[in-house]
């Protein structure tokens, strides 16, 4: 069994009970959960002071257990605060041995960026403890694809895509949307070539996703990529006026704009159901009629 070490670089955990119910699920699991007493920490809206939640990040440099999955309790917002803070090179060297497992997603995908950006340090973008392992009921997909991520050299993920029939290779990138956006201009967002853009989001209209979407283009950084993939964008629902521009509308538009395929559907994201996936690695894409098909590679795996 595995170890789980919790950080809470973000937002205070509002649901606390769900936050204790991952944790048991885990200890029932066989885990061991460390580093428990982050989860009631708060000042305002956040999961302590920017001072604590730099250290869960940057204390990291000092944990010395093989197969230790780092793994954030929540999202929502603060990880912008520290990211010039954060020991980059620290971390780096870390996991150029026996490499942590950092897993979470959202607000924490600037870390991950970041590191990704910074040292080519790949980590993990899936659930997370309050809203994945502390739901109601774990969801069993989620469940399966997480280990699938962390276990496997190699492994592929498979799902009903829609776009138009295409192949290719590159390293996979992304994770949320908005906060690859905020990172334009910054020493933290990755200057990546050919690269598998995956991206996801939640509670934003679809004028909002197109606008987002539109800087990445204008920035020229989607028309650099070999693909762009569309996870779960939970939320994203048309109103009244709108009068028929829906989210698969924007979409429409958006492929109208590029010369590179966007493939859409994958379930990763702010769901239950999510798949976990290797920030970093290499991916090679497979789309068609029958499916699409993400096999996945490079990875840091926890060792038998």
């Amino acid at each position: 069994m595995s170890q789980f070490h919790l950080i809470a670089p973000s937002g205070y955990c509002i649901n606390q009970d769900a936050a204790q119910r991952g944790v048991q699920r885990l200890l029932e699991s066989g885990h061991r959960v460390e580093n428990q007493t982050i989860i009631p920490r708060r000042l305002q809206r956040f999961a302590g002071t920017d001072a604590q939640r730099l250290n869960d990040i940057n204390s990291l440099v000092n944990l010395k257990d093989e197969n230790t999955i780092v793994l954030a309790v929540r999202g929502g917002y603060g990880a912008s605060r520290l990211l010039d803070s954060i020991n980059w090179s620290g971390l780096a060297k870390r996991q150029q041995q026996n490499p942590l497992l950092i897993c979470g997603h959202s607000d924490f995908t600037a870390i991950q960026l970041g590191l990704l950006a910074l040292h080519n340090v790949i980590t993990f973008s899936g659930p997370m403890l309050a809203g994945n392992f502390g739901a109601p009921e774990l969801d069993a997909f989620t469940g399966e694809h997480f280990w699938r991520a962390l276990e496997n050299p190699v492994f592929s993920i498979e799902w009903q895509g829609r776009g138009p029939h295409h192949e290719c290779e590159g390293q996979l990138w992304g994770g949320n949307l908005a906060m690859l956006v905020s990172l334009i201009g910054t020493p933290w967002l990755p200057q990546i070539e050919n690269g598998i853009l995956v991206l996801e989001d939640i509670n934003e209209h679809p004028f909002r996703v197109e606008r987002m979407l539109l800087q990445l283009y204008h920035a020229g950084i989607l028309e650099r990529q070999s693909a762009i993939v569309l996870g779960s964008f939970s939320g994203a629902l048309p109103n009244d006026y709108d009068a028929g521009y829906s989210f698969e509308s924007m979409v429409e538009f958006i492929r109208s704009r590029l010369d590179i395929p966007v493939i859409s559907g994958l379930e990763f994201g702010h769901e239950q159901r999510t798949v976990t996936l290797p920030l970093g690695a290499k991916a090679h894409l497979l789309h068609h009629d029958s499916g699409s098909r993400l096999t996945i590679s490079g990875h840091p795996v926890i060792k038998a």
